[in-house]
């Protein structure tokens, strides 16, 4: 159960936009994007645990902790994620049907189709919570073993990639922050404590095993992600150059030939049906507590949301306008959502006599502060492109 949903929180991090991330980093900032990935693994290990300790604690969630604040927040919350789940889950099944379309040649559309058909498989079955977590598991460590054997393909120049880590050319705050936002931004931030929570691995005395699968969740992202960045290190160091139009694909491509273009195909379809599931998921858990209905019925409300997303993909692509209010939406609710947590930790009606860490709380502000600036810049920025 800790490993399913620490899997569950990885996979849903590791979605199409990951990949393409983290290549397009790594071209625009060489052996140097080691120190990024280093610097935002220790900023989500330190956004997870506070988030997630406060969860476990309280036994509530997200939304009903807010409330529990302010009456009025958990809602305001739950538009906030439920919006950018839904919008990146248009994105999601996109880039499933791509993997589809790589591996099979089938139309991107009908690839679409037939993962989110598989997806919603999952939830059709009675023990549906089990079989996500195997599924998550399955699909994650199927995407180390691939992206691993190309990393390894590519020859990437390791001693330089070790030495750049820790004394890099250059800086990207810009890099940091999206990497951050991309691993646990909007609604991936909640996605292995609400599971967690359904699973009934909550209260004080739970602490240690969410402290061990929060971590565990990060170290699986953050694998994938050292070695995608080794992968198209090896790729770029030779010279070759990537194709603008798929990077992540371009790389594997260029490492090991047709063969790596097919297994781009597994780890794309790998990524982003996991991301299907987690956003689908954890954007019902943030509604579920507001009618019985939906709570009743929660398995088909994903599946519901799974076949909306699907619907509106096939039919008018990918909206441009939603995605760039909801990409710069999504960079709001970290700072919202980890403030109110870090306001909740010191609530005793929230959390009883449990008291936070200072160091979690030290390091919480900071990056409530830091995530409000560039996300507010960043919606500043792209309003007048939705008009």
């Amino acid at each position: 159960m800790l490993l399913g949903a620490a899997f569950l929180m990885a996979t849903s991090a590791v979605g199409p936009g990951f990949l393409t991330q983290t290549t397009v980093f790594t071209q625009s900032l060489g052996a140097s994007f080691g120190f990024v990935i280093l610097i935002s693994i220790i900023i989500d290990i330190g956004v997870q645990l506070n988030v997630w300790r406060v969860i476990a604690v309280s036994e509530k969630r997200a939304q009903d902790i807010a409330d529990a604040l302010l009456p009025g927040l958990g809602l305001f919350i739950a538009v906030l994620v439920v919006l950018g789940g839904f919008a990146f889950n248009i994105g999601n099944v996109g880039g499933a049907g791509l993997g589809l379309h790589v591996l099979l040649g089938i139309p991107a559309e009908t690839g679409a189709v037939i993962a989110a058909a598989i997806a919603m498989a999952v939830f059709l079955v009675r023990e549906a919570g089990k079989v996500m977590d195997r599924f998550a598991q399955g699909m994650g460590l199927l995407m180390i073993l691939l992206i691993v054997f190309v990393a390894i393909t590519s020859a990437p120049p390791v001693g330089e990639a070790v030495v750049k880590t820790f004394i890099p050319d250059q800086v990207d705050m810009v890099a940091i922050i999206t990497l951050v936002g991309g691993t646990v931004g909007g609604y991936i931030t909640f996605a292995g404590g609400h599971r967690l929570l359904d699973a009934g691995v909550k209260g004080k005395s739970a602490l240690p095993e969410v402290t061990k699968s929060a971590v565990a969740g990060i170290s699986v992202a953050s694998l994938i992600r050292v070695f995608l960045f080794l992968a198209a290190l090896g790729v770029i160091s030779k010279g070759l150059l990537l194709d603008p139009s798929n990077p992540p694909a371009s790389v594997f491509q260029q490492a090991a030939g047709t063969l790596g273009y097919k297994l781009f195909g597994v780890v794309m379809l790998s990524a982003a049906i996991t991301s299907v599931i987690g956003s689908a998921y954890t954007s019902v858990s943030f509604i579920k507590s507001f009618h019985r209905s939906i709570a009743r019925n929660e398995n088909w409300v994903i599946i519901g949301f799974i076949a909306v997303s699907t619907a509106i993909f096939i039919s008018v692509g990918k909206p441009v306008k939603l995605l760039i209010l909801a990409g710069s939406l999504n960079g709001l609710i970290l700072p919202i959502t980890l403030g109110t947590i870090l306001i909740a930790a010191y609530n005793r009606k929230v959390v009883g006599a449990y008291r936070h860490p200072l160091w979690l709380t030290v390091f919480g502000v900071l990056v409530v502060l830091v995530m409000a600036y560039m996300g507010g810049y960043t919606l500043v920025q792209q309003l007048p492109a939705l008009f």
